[in-house]
């Protein structure tokens, strides 16, 4: 979804102007790069997965999906994800390179970012909130032309979706040692500062509206009318996050999503 966002910004429509190329982006960065990343976050992960009674019943966990089959799949969506990317561009690839990259310092020991607080949230955010609509956006235009207030306002939802993650693993990651953002801080400082990421990833096009020049002024009253809910929603659901909370607030997030893509195709 951040890529394709990425291409309704560049192109102003709802298909980019060469839909093929943009098919196999959206496959390089949707199931190639996000299969890949998450085998690998799987694998080394599976120590407090074995602590954590919501992932009891995961393949890995449970031995149907045996580790070496795991890696042999990784390597696979990985080097996959560099070969098609090589049919969209160069420089392409080598951003898809640059992510796979990220994932592995995210994952994998000795750097494993994912137990060293703040840079856990700060990967997730930039990956998602950043490179991947920029990702989008480069697929019809040039990269370094793309707009820093919608990486800004990405990397600002990223973090705030991302930040309950470590609170509903937070038992979990301390029988284990595994040091994440909540294990750190406690759940009740990570759900604060969501509340004050999400706010201000709201606040942002609204001042963006207000200018008139980087959104259309139109869409300021909606904002301003929706921005009350979805801040009670999000601060209601990541309270005590759960799975299904954090696909509601998704959810949540589809709406100034949905919004945004409106205001620049019309």
């Amino acid at each position: 979804m951040p890529a394709y966002l990425g291409t309704v910004l560049a192109g102003h429509a709802w298909l980019p102007a060469d839909p093929g190329r943009a098919a196999v982006a959206l496959l390089v960065l949707g199931p190639l790069v996000w299969g890949a990343v998450l085998a690998q976050n799987d694998l080394n992960d599976l120590p407090s997965d074995r602590e954590n009674p919501r992932k009891a019943n995961a393949p890995l966990v449970t031995g149907a999906l045996p580790a070496a089959r795991l890696r042999v799949w990784y390597r696979g969506m990985a080097l996959a994800a560099a070969g098609v990317a090589l049919l969209v561009g160069p420089l392409f690839m080598l951003g898809v390179g640059g992510v796979l990259l990220l994932g592995w310092a995210y994952s994998v020991p000795p750097l494993r970012l994912k137990t060293r607080p703040g840079w856990d949230v700060a990967v997730n955010a930039l990956v998602v909130g950043l490179v991947s609509p920029a990702a989008g956006w480069s697929i019809t235009r040039a990269p370094w032309d793309f707009p820093w207030w919608f990486g800004l306002i990405g990397v600002l939802f990223a973090a705030a979706l991302y930040l309950p993650t470590t609170v509903t693993d937070l038992t979990a990651d301390s029988r284990v040692g595994d040091t994440t953002f909540a294990v750190r801080f406690g759940a009740r400082f990570a759900y604060r500062l969501g509340i004050l990421l999400w706010t201000a990833a709201l606040v942002c096009p609204m001042l963006c509206a207000a200018d008139g020049e980087l959104l259309p002024r139109s869409t300021l009253i909606p904002q301003l009318m929706t921005a009350p809910f979805l801040i009670a929603g999000y601060a209601v659901l990541t309270r005590e996050p759960t799975i299904p909370k954090l696909a509601v607030v998704s959810m949540l997030f589809g709406i100034p999503t949905v919004g945004f893509m409106l205001s620049h195709v019309g």
